[in-house]
């Protein structure tokens, strides 16, 4: 059978006032405790999405503003691309202007070169017909020795040319 006696009822009460003691002054401090460390465990991962949320806002933003420069740098390339392009052909029509110019003034030069050759030549065939003319008289030729003479003359001398120049 169970003895019961003063100690045990001693033992029961000593248990009971520990455990009193404990839920007092241990249990309720270190359920503070895990409630203040869970309070800040869930502000930290609150914050934290609050700072990721952040973090998404401004990588879209810079997103948003990076795509923004590459539309304006490609616009500014098509630009300069364009004025180039522009100053290309301003040069090669200013280029082809003095081409222009130069191959008029060349043939005003070779105009007024091949005007004086013939004047020129006109001069010398003038002075040739009088030493032709003279040399006739000189002989004192007979009409048909005279016509021989001035048909191989005539006949020497191309109709469209004048020596060696066209006329």
């Amino acid at each position: 059978m169970i003895d019961l006696n003063m100690t045990l009822v001693a033992q029961i009460l000593n248990f009971l006032i520990l455990v009193a003691l404990l839920r007092a002054f241990c249990y309720k401090p270190v359920v503070r405790l895990l409630k203040a460390r869970q309070d800040r465990i869930a502000e930290s991962l609150n914050k934290a999405d609050a700072d990721a949320a952040e973090a998404d806002k401004l990588l879209a933003s810079y997103k948003a503003k990076l795509a923004e420069a590459n539309k304006k740098a490609e616009a500014i390339v098509s630009r300069a691309q364009a004025q180039a392009e522009q100053e290309h052909e301003a040069k090669i029509q200013e280029t082809n202007a003095q081409i222009a110019q130069m191959k008029k003034e060349a043939a005003e030069q070779i105009a007024n070169d091949r005007a004086r050759a013939v004047e020129k030549l006109k001069g010398e065939m003038v002075a040739l017909s009088l030493a032709a003319a003279g040399k006739i008289i000189a002989r004192n030729l007979d009409k048909d020795d005279n016509a021989q003479l001035i048909d191989e003359f005539v006949n020497e001398l191309d109709k469209d040319k004048i020596g060696d120049v066209s006329c």
